[in-house]
């Protein structure tokens, strides 16, 4: 089976999370795939990505091989994986256009992006000569023209998009049909954590509104140390990044909450945080009786890793999606992987919709237990059998016809 051939936009902390990760599960069997959703999607395993191309504008980065370049300040996040192989893939100098926030002149070298004075490359040369098949858009919080810059060069050559930044591309009509036209799958917008904060907080609004209890008040504070935080400083380019938290969670509601009913969103850069992320989630509702009812969390995570452990699964989804001619919002795998995707769904829904996408089956109706059909074009998979059951994931599955199902 041939590699699926990424190029990543932006090496950061996520990206740094990403390529350490496709080396920490080469090699390993099956029952030491602990941390992955799915071990096999399709016939690609984590180490079935290779990294074909990267673009960053950050001068301790350029021109350095990738391996090199996700360690590189101001780079934090965890180190699980420090001997990596060496490759011929060189960072290159992208656009900075709307890039880099002013304000981070002013934070210290190892906290803070600084510019290369480099020319940059043609975007649509670099990826028409790597050959590669999907993009992952690591971009910071409010990169508007640059994210589009990269969404156009995706569409010119010919490249699947996983944007997983809350720039509108998946959602937004216009750049969705765009994608139609052009045959390529995408999967978009802002990724969801593996278990962070936005994700428990769909989960409990979800949980409230199910046992019958109103939610009058909630809100979610999160601090961290990375530079996704410290771009967010800039209350301009928080604009997405709050719309994109709060919109997810009202999604899980009955009747959405008044806006001063909602909080949600980052809070403040802690710069010894580092890569640890600290969210606060406060809910107030009404249980029996109209008795007050009051849940208080606090979680810590990784920030990077949370969200690589997503990332792995929305790369092959997309490949998948590339496989089956399928252009356009994978609205499935939008669903359960990101913040901001064009359909919005229950969790508990997109799971179903997403294993039943992977395997090349979907339901004709809503109710998931009703009639199914084989898909084809313009649904999120390949005409394969619906009546095969729901794979287990973490098996390397039998391929029939180009598509995967279990025999």
């Amino acid at each position: 089976m041939k590699k699926i051939r990424v190029a990543i936009v932006g090496v950061g902390n996520c990206a740094s999370s990403l390529v350490q990760g496709l080396e920490y599960y080469r090699g390993r069997n099956e029952g030491a795939f602990s941390g992955l959703m799915h071990a096999w999607i399709g016939d690609w395993g984590p180490s079935d990505i290779e990294i074909v191309a990267a673009f960053d504008i950050d001068r301790r980065k350029v021109g350095k091989r990738v391996e090199e370049a996700i360690f590189a300040k101001p780079n934090c996040a965890s180190v699980f994986q420090s001997t990596l192989p060496v490759s011929d893939v060189v960072v290159q100098m992208g656009p900075i256009l709307d890039g880099v926030a002013p304000h981070m002149a002013e934070y210290p070298d190892d906290e803070a992006f600084r510019p290369s004075d480099e020319e940059p490359v043609d975007v649509v040369q670099v990826l028409r000569d790597s050959g590669a098949e999907v993009l992952v858009c690591y971009m910071p919080v409010g990169s508007e023209d640059a994210v589009q810059h990269y969404t156009r060069a995706c569409l010119e050559v010919g490249v699947a998009l996983v944007n997983c930044v809350p720039v509108f591309i998946a959602s937004d009509p216009e750049w969705a049909e765009k994608f139609r036209r052009a045959g390529l799958p995408i999967v978009g917008d802002d990724i969801k954590s593996q278990v962070g904060a936005t994700i428990v907080h769909r989960t409990l609004t979800r949980l409230f509104g199910d046992r019958g209890v109103p939610l009058d008040r909630t809100y979610q504070l999160n601090t961290g140390g990375n530079t996704d935080f410290l771009n967010m400083k800039a209350l301009d380019r928080l604009k997405s990044k709050k719309i994109s938290k709060t919109e997810s969670v009202q999604s899980q509601l009955d009747e959405r909450m008044e806006s001063q009913d909602i909080h949600i969103g980052p809070s403040d850069y802690v710069a010894w945080q580092n890569d640890n992320k600290i969210a606060f989630i406060r809910m107030e509702g009404r249980g029996f009786g109209d008795v007050p009812l009051e849940v208080e969390l606090r979680m810590s995570v990784q920030d990077s890793p949370n969200s690589a452990g997503v990332v792995i699964n929305a790369i092959r989804c997309a490949k998948l999606g590339l496989e089956r001619g399928l252009g356009g919002p994978l609205e499935a795998a939008s669903a359960y992987y990101m913040k901001s995707p064009p359909k919005q769904m229950r969790d508990s829904v997109a799971y179903d919709l997403t294993e039943e996408f992977i395997q090349g089956i979907r339901p004709l109706k809503k109710d998931l237990g009703e009639a199914e059909e084989p898909l084809g074009s313009g649904a999120d998979g390949a005409g394969q059998s619906s009546k095969a059951p729901l794979a287990d994931l973490h098996r390397k599955p039998t391929s029939v016809e180009g598509s995967s199902v279990e025999p």
